[in-house]
């Protein structure tokens, strides 16, 4: 792809943890590569991005975690408008499963200039599109828990001692029906577009981003025997080998349940539902990439 003058960068200027700020010393120090625009709130981030597509913008570069580069894409659906990461969010999942350095910024930014493009599935849910991994019940209850004031402070400790808090938590019983057919019951379901989840845990072992179909873990166990079958299940090579979490892959499922569940998508909170269908987008979306993810150090700050 031919590289622009400058690339459109989005970014959260009240993001304050310290690789954040990091993240904008080293933005400003490239701003002639760059046209910066500071965003307000997830909906700005859309509506800017689909502006850009609008103007016939190659490339929209979003500088941050999984979250920001959820916005961004939701502007991007459907477009030949392709993503840039600069990866400087908590996680950075979608950042490591596509190779992209989350530790050295200026290789990341080499890899924009480079402009391979690579093409990967995308899917949505209840009509809101995701990039990397969904969750429905545990999960998206500890992200419900978890105070922004608490992510700056203590990083991914956060999650960690919200999930200590909603363990002791009765989770409501979920039903999952494949368009093949399949019906399942859990008390928590993840569903991986790739194969990380949580930042390096490989938890969907056999999902791809380029097989047309989401792997689906569903749980039976809540509480602290959720986390004891879990473990026991990794220690044995992945967390669908143990014996009370079932594991399938669809292109297209829902979930029901009769009480209302957290839902996220992409590690941020999307809402409460009592129903969630899953399917794959209209289009795929485009991602600025290594051409080698191999070749793509990733170095840890």
């Amino acid at each position: 792809m031919p590289i622009p003058a400058r690339y459109p960068l989005l970014f959260n200027p009240k993001a304050r943890s310290q690789r954040a700020q990091k993240t904008a010393r080293f933005i400003f120090e490239r701003a002639t590569r760059f046209v910066l625009y500071a965003t307000s709130s997830p909906e700005e981030a859309r509506d800017l991005a689909a502006k850009f597509v609008a103007d016939g913008e190659p490339i929209v570069v979003a500088a941050g975690g999984d979250g920001t580069l959820n916005a961004v894409l939701q502007g991007l659906v459907g477009s030949q408008t392709a993503l840039g990461v600069i990866p400087s969010g908590t996680m950075n999942v979608f950042a490591r499963e596509l190779g992209i350095p989350f530790g050295k910024l200026d290789m990341a930014f080499d890899i924009i200039e480079k402009g391979f493009i690579r093409e990967i599935d995308l899917f949505e849910v209840n009509a809101s599109p995701f990039m990397q991994m969904a969750g429905l019940g545990f999960d998206a209850m500890v992200i419900e828990e978890t105070t922004w004031e608490s992510k700056k402070m203590l990083g991914p400790l956060a999650y960690l001692l919200a999930a200590v808090k909603v363990l002791g938590e009765k989770p409501p019983l979920m039903e999952v029906i494949t368009a093949e057919g399949r019906r399942e019951e859990g008390v928590a379901v993840l569903v991986g577009n790739g194969s990380l989840y949580g930042g390096q845990f490989r938890l969907f072992r056999m999902a791809s981003n380029q097989d047309e179909l989401l792997d689906v873990l569903i749980f039976k166990e809540s509480g602290y025997r959720f986390v004891y079958e879990s473990l026991k299940g990794l220690v044995k090579g992945g967390i669908d080998m143990a014996s009370s979490v079932i594991h399938l892959q669809s292109a297209e499922f829902t979930v029901r349940c009769d009480s209302d569940f957290p839902l996220q998508i992409d590690g941020e909170l999307l809402g409460r539902a009592k129903e969630a269908a899953f399917r794959m987008a209209k289009s795929r979306l485009r991602v600025v990439a290594p051409e080698n993810p191999l070749d793509s150090i990733v170095i840890k700050p």
